[in-house]
């Protein structure tokens, strides 16, 4: 078990960074000195894009993933979908007393492995132990540092009316695996969350010249993304229901316990506005993608209003707007 003693700069905070965190980060990536105060950074081509994010979820390790998988792409991907090859990371971790060295030690790897997988290198960290009773567990805080694509998205902007809205997939999968995951309500399914890197996806849209944004629907989902839009640019967005991509079972509990879908966080998808004119294309080459089969064309931004309007499946409007309250008990 994580003591006070692991965080009070002595001999179990060193062998606990050595141990877990060097061991998993700096053998996969073989990049970590746990022995220095600062990393020192190659040059790279390209303009540096930082970012950084803090990561709490409940629980811990969850179908699809784990808080580390989840802090790893939560990062990554918001540096891919603003344009950026994702190099560096530094991570944070806040641990309880009390939790098992031998989860930390789960997680940790997880952490690595994903770093690798996106390409990233973990490179610095820190480690803090708060007391029993003052923390969920297992907190975690993940800085970012990319290079600049050639073809990055010129940004907000740069979206014009007649353009059009995509998402790489199912929407809400994130959030109502957490839920299920939690066994709350007398609810149970396989649903697995969408935790994953977003960059094939980033990296085919940027091949268009037409590209004019991209997010990831992270909290307050693609409803929020869409409300964004809306008010950078002062234009009406309209979003398609029957175009919407949502699994069975995200549908069914939404529709059970009164959530809109539409609010409800990803973690592994893209939301990109491209002129008119290329959305078919870009549309079939994310399909083309491993886990894209299910992108689809949900929307337009048009003159008028600014204003997010759904067009329902039974051929009413409804207005979308920001989001007030959480949509679910917090899951990230």
């Amino acid at each position: 078990m994580i003591t006070l003693a692991h965080g009070n700069g002595g001999r179990l905070m060193r062998e606990l960074i050595r141990d877990i965190f060097a061991k998993h980060f700096g053998t996969i990536n073989n990049t970590i000195d746990s022995t220095a105060d600062a990393a020192l950074l190659p040059h790279f081509e390209g303009d540096a894009l930082f970012t950084t994010d803090g990561f709490i979820v409940d629980p811990l390790e969850f179908p699809g993933g784990d808080i580390g998988t989840l802090a790893v792409h939560g990062t990554v991907n918001d540096l891919a979908v603003s344009g950026a090859t994702p190099r560096f990371l530094a991570v944070t971790c806040l641990i309880e007393e009390g939790f098992e060295i031998a989860r930390l030690e789960r997680i940790a790897a997880s952490l690595g492995r994903t770093a690798h997988d996106c390409g990233a290198a973990i490179v610095a960290g820190d480690t803090k132990v708060l007391p029993r009773g003052q923390g969920g567990g297992l907190y975690l805080s993940v800085s970012g540092i990319g290079s600049r694509n050639p073809g990055a998205p010129p940004g907000l902007a740069s979206i014009k009316p007649g353009d059009v809205i995509l998402v790489s997939g199912t929407l809400g999968d994130h959030g109502t695996a957490i839920l299920l995951a939690r066994h709350e309500f007398g609810l149970h399914g396989d649903l697995i969350s969408d935790c994953a890197s977003v960059i094939p996806f980033t990296r085919a849209a940027e091949a268009y010249a037409g590209l004019r944004f991209m997010r990831d629907p992270t909290r307050g989902g693609i409803a929020t993304v869409a409300n964004e839009i809306s008010l950078a640019t002062n234009c009406l967005v309209t979003l398609d229901e029957r175009k919407l991509p949502l699994h069975e079972q995200v549908h069914g509990i939404c529709d059970m316990l009164g959530y809109d879908p539409l609010y409800l966080a990803c973690e592994g998808r893209v939301v990109a506005v491209i002129a008119s004119v290329q959305a078919a294309s870009l549309l079939a080459a994310w399909r083309a993608l491993p886990g894209g089969q299910h992108a689809a064309i949900v929307g337009q931004v048009a003159a008028g209003r600014a204003r997010v309007v759904l067009r329902t499946a039974l051929g009413g409007e409804r207005i979308l707007d920001e989001l007030e309250d959480d949509p679910l008990p917090r899951i990230c």
